[in-house]
C-alpha cells in the first residue's frame, strides 16, 4: 500500500508540474518579441488585411480561451495549423518526430552499451592505468560541446572523405540504408558526451557501493569479483546509474536541435528552430510542450524504476546520486 501511494503521489506531482509547464510556455510564446503578422504580411498590410488574419488565427480571442483551446487541441492530437505556412502542425510533428525520437534512440542504446561498460572498468581498476585514462577520457567528453564537436567532425568528414555522407538525409520509406547513414554522424557526436557522463557516473556509483560492509564482508569470505559484482554490485548501482541516464534526456532534447541543424536533419529541432525564427506560436508551444512532456515522463519512469530497484530511496524522497 505505501509503495502504491508513493507511486501515486509521483503521478500526481508529475501531472501537476506538467499543468504548471503548459501555462508557463503558453504565456512564455505569447511574450516573446515580434509581431508575427508583420513577418507573413510584411509591413505594408492594410489594417483590414491584419485584423482578418489575427481573427483567422484565433488570436483576437481572450487569453484563457486561447490557452484552453491550445490545450484540448494537444489533448485531442489536434494542434492547429501553422500562422505562417497554414501547414497542419500535426502532420509536420508526425512527419519530422520519429527522424528526432531515432537520433535519440540510437544515442541512448551508443551510451549505455558503451559508457556502463566504461564506467565498470573505470571502477573495478580505479588505480591502475585504465582507471586513470577513463578519467581524462570522460573529463573531455564532458567539456566539449556539441556544436563544437559537430563543426569538427563536418570540417574532418568534409576534409577527409571519410566516406560518411553529411546533409544526404532520405526518409526511411524511402531509402533506409540513407535514413541510417545520414545519422551515423549525429547520433555519434550526441553519444560523445552521453557515454562521458555516463561513464563517470557509473564509476563513481560501483565505487561507493564497493565500500559498503556488505561487500566488503562478500570480499572477506572469498567470494569471486563476478559473483560480487552481479549479486552485489550491479542492483545497488543501478539505481544512480538509471537515475543519469534520465537526467540525460534534457541533454539530448537541446543536442538533438544542434546536430540535426549542422547535419541538415530534418527533426523537430530544425523545425523548432526554423518556426522561432517565424515567431510561429502554433509550432512553438507545441513542440517545447512536446519536450516537456517528454522530460516530464521520462524522469517519472526513471523515479518509479529507481525506487523499484532500491526501495530505500523512499525514505529520502529521491534518488541517491
Amino acid at each position: 500500500m505505501a509503495v502504491t501511494l508513493w507511486s501515486l503521489r509521483r503521478i500526481g506531482a508529475a501531472l501537476v508540474t506538467l499543468v504548471i509547464v503548459s501555462v508557463l510556455i503558453f504565456a512564455s510564446v505569447r511574450l516573446m518579441p515580434g509581431d508575427y503578422i508583420d513577418l507573413v504580411l510584411g509591413p505594408l498590410a492594410t489594417d483590414a488585411q491584419r485584423a482578418q488574419a489575427v481573427a483567422e488565427s484565433g488570436l483576437d480571442d481572450p487569453v484563457v480561451a486561447q490557452y484552453f483551446h491550445w490545450l484540448f487541441g494537444v489533448l485531442t492530437g489536434d494542434l492547429g495549423y501553422s500562422f505562417v505556412s497554414n501547414v497542419s502542425v500535426t502532420d509536420e510533428f508526425a512527419a519530422r518526430l520519429p527522424v528526432t525520437a531515432t537520433i535519440a534512440l540510437l544515442t541512448i542504446v551508443v551510451t549505455l552499451l558503451v559508457g556502463i561498460p566504461l564506467g565498470f572498468v573505470a571502477a573495478l581498476r580505479s588505480e591502475g592505468s585504465a582507471g586513470a585514462v577513463g578519467r581524462i577520457v570522460s573529463a573531455l567528453g564532458i567539456s566539449i560541446p556539441e556544436f563544437l564537436l559537430a563543426g569538427v567532425v563536418v570540417f574532418a568528414v568534409s576534409t577527409l572523405g571519410l566516406g560518411v555522407s553529411v546533409g544526404r538525409f532520405a526518409p526511411f520509406d524511402v531509402d533506409p540504408a540513407r535514413f541510417f547513414g545520414a545519422l551515423v554522424l549525429p547520433v555519434t557526436v550526441l553519444a560523445v558526451g552521453c557515454v562521458a557522463v555516463v561513464a563517470r557516473n557509473t564509476r563513481d556509483a560501483v565505487m561507493n557501493v564497493l565500500v559498503e560492509p556488505h561487500v566488503q564482508a562478500a570480499v572477506a569470505r572469498g567470494e569471486t569479483p563476478w559473483f560480487i559484482i552481479r549479486h552485489h554490485v550491479l542492483r545497488n548501482a543501478a539505481a544512480p546509474i538509471l537515475t543519469i541516464v534520465g537526467a540525460l534526456v534534457a541533454v539530448l532534447l537541446g543536442g538533438t536541435v544542434i546536430v540535426e541543424f549542422v547535419f541538415n536533419i530534418p527533426g523537430m529541432g530544425s523545425y523548432l528552430q526554423t518556426a522561432l525564427g517565424r515567431r510561429d506560436y502554433a509550432i512553438v508551444q507545441s513542440a517545447v510542450l512536446l519536450a516537456a512532456i517528454v522530460f516530464i515522463v521520462a524522469s517519472l519512469l526513471v523515479d518509479l524504476i529507481a525506487n523499484a530497484l532500491d526501495p530505500r530511496l523512499r525514505l529520502t524522497g529521491g534518488s541517491r546520486r
